[in-house]
């Protein structure tokens, strides 16, 4: 390879869903695009969230040019507040993802401090050796952008999460034209949005919802309760006209969705029929065919209003017999229990619940392109180089057989995080690996990142329970005052006789000891955890946390 090369690096969402992130290098610039976060799986215990490593980021901090972002969904913003706290550079969104952004920052009081920079489609412009220019994709939400980065190697697009919509609620289509413009010039590489390559055809319009939710609204005879993810303003704006079609008045609950419609009808991205809305605390000032709940709660998140009015713990909405509660959305993949429970609770309320169980016909479409339309975009740009992005490996591996198969493409190559790709005018391999992994927050501490061990430890607590051995020493003459007690918390199989014996573990660690050992609290709590761990794993096979407590008198 030649010394003028452009490196592709990504740092998180190559080999799982969510955490988005991916340097581009060229010489000493380095551009960021997106800063995701993605929610921790059950065995990440008492983790918020986790954003990816950016050690490679924060050893490069001062080539690193900007954070440029495709959209506003947490999965592509949502670590930026822990970025930006370790290398504060400028953000690059569209208006109405910098609006998302302004909140998340300001939360976490950096916003002052933050410089942020509205772009938009069809307008390039220059950070460091790179000239970029957003285009225009569809997505599930609104104001969404393609990245074309022309470097001094050759063009790179990267599509950012993507479906083709060319007829959106909003009229600002999918620009296939400019596509064309740049597959027409040449493309160096493609770096596509794999989420749905598994799902054959394309991906509906978000207007194919409409016949199926205009059914639902003109069979309701009660309350409608309309539920859906916040970012989906296309979404919320055909409730709203099905609501004013049908001569429901709106009141919007919950905290996301109401700071959602806030910015959208700020914006300009939301059209309010005069009189729509009404206040929460009017919905019993009207009759109940003559209203309908915009709530959020989709994933059955523990507080928020949909859960909350599940079990009649909400202040304004209240879920009656005969009732109707549509969520609008998909289950995303380690949300079932919580969904599930909710969905029991409004069952109990005798509600009618409509959720996408593959039977109720099309109340939600994703906001991810499908095979067909995948291949579209690739015959489109003709790149030399294709990376799949955003997905498991599985996806990416398939991902890289569907763009061969359109004949187009040179090559395509799968990379996962911390993968160094270096490309050069006529060829790309793989240069060595960086730090990449998960760093998991835990927001509700005064430390924030939670390490392994702490991890480890929950672990072993939640599946084996803790053992607490006490003993009191007098710190002068080195003596045990009273009996070894040992106290246990979620630990089970330890029946009297087992913690009799360990009373007496302890006894024996302390006669074997010297004075000296026993005046050094340190050596003594090791060597009774050594060996109350073994006598335990022995007689149980359990491996409780042990933590000796020695009290000095």
């Amino acid at each position: 390879m030649a010394e003028e090369n452009v490196k592709l690096i990504p740092l998180g969402g190559l080999g799982e869903f969510g955490m988005n992130c991916m340097a581009v290098r060229y010489g000493n610039d380095i551009l960021v695009i997106d800063a995701g976060l993605m929610f921790p799986e059950s065995e990440l215990l008492g983790v918020d969230i986790v954003v990816p490593d950016i050690s490679y980021l924060v050893e490069n901090r001062a080539h690193v040019r900007g954070i440029l972002l495709t959209h506003g969904h947490e999965d592509h913003i949502g670590g930026l507040p822990w970025i930006l706290s370790e290398i504060n550079v400028p953000v690059y969104g569209t208006e109405f993802t910098l609006a998302y952004v302004e909140g998340k920052l300001d939360e976490h009081k950096m916003l002052d401090n933050t410089e942020l920079i509205e772009i938009a489609p069809n307008h390039k412009f220059q950070i460091g050796a790179f000239t970029i220019e957003p285009i225009r994709v569809t997505h599930s939400m609104v104001d969404c952008v393609a990245l074309a980065i022309e470097t001094p190697v050759g063009v790179i697009v990267h599509t950012g999460d993507f479906k083709i919509d060319l007829s959106p609620p909003d009229g600002k289509a999918f620009d296939l034209h400019k596509f064309a413009e740049y597959g027409q010039k040449g493309v160096l590489a493609l770096l596509q949005d794999s989420t749905n390559v598994d799902r054959p055809g394309y991906t509906p319009s978000e207007w194919a919802v409409k016949p199926r939710l205009d059914e639902v609204f003109q069979r309701t005879k009660k309350k409608l309760f309309f539920s859906c993810f916040s970012s989906s303003i296309y979404r919320i704006q055909i409730a709203l006209d099905l609501a004013h079609k049908h001569g429901r008045k709106v009141a919007v609950v919950g905290r996301s969705m109401m700071e959602s419609s806030e910015i959208a009808q700020d914006l300009g991205y939301l059209n309010l029929p005069p009189g729509l809305m009404i206040h929460p605390g009017q919905i019993g000032d009207h009759s109940p065919e003559n209203v309908m709940v915009l709530i959020s709660g989709t994933q059955g998140e523990p507080m928020s209003a949909l859960s909350r009015a599940a079990v009649d713990n909400h202040k304004h909405a209240r879920i009656s017999k005969g009732d109707t509660v549509l969520l609008s959305s998909r289950v995303i993949p380690g949300n079932e229990k919580s969904i599930y429970r909710v969905i029991d609770h409004l069952y109990r309320r005798e509600a009618e619940i409509l959720y996408d169980d593959g039977t109720m016909g099309l109340i939600h479409v994703s906001g991810h392109a499908s095979q067909e339309e995948q291949r579209l975009l690739i015959n489109l740009l003709r790149p030399k180089f294709f990376i799949p992005v955003h997905g498991d490996f599985r996806h990416l591996k398939k991902h890289c057989e569907l763009a061969l198969s359109t004949g187009v493409v040179g090559e395509a190559i799968l990379i996962e995080d911390g993968d160094v790709l270096e490309l050069s005018a006529t060829k790309a391999r793989k240069a060595g690996k960086v730090t990449a992994g998960r760093v998991c927050i835990d927001s509700g501490s005064t430390a924030d990142v939670v390490g392994d061990m702490v991890i480890r430890d929950r672990r072993n607590l939640s599946e084996d329970g803790i053992i607490l051995p006490i003993l009191t020493i007098n710190k002068l003459t080195g003596k045990v005052e009273r009996q070894p007690e040992v106290v246990t918390r979620g630990f089970i199989g330890a029946d009297a006789a087992v913690l009799r014996e360990a009373a007496n573990i302890i006894t024996q660690t302390l006669d074997s000891s010297s004075a000296e050992e026993k005046a050094d609290p340190g050596v003594m709590k090791e060597k009774i955890r050594i060996d109350l761990k073994r006598y335990i794993q022995k007689h149980t096979s359990r491996r409780p946390l042990i933590m000796p407590v020695i009290l000095e008198v």
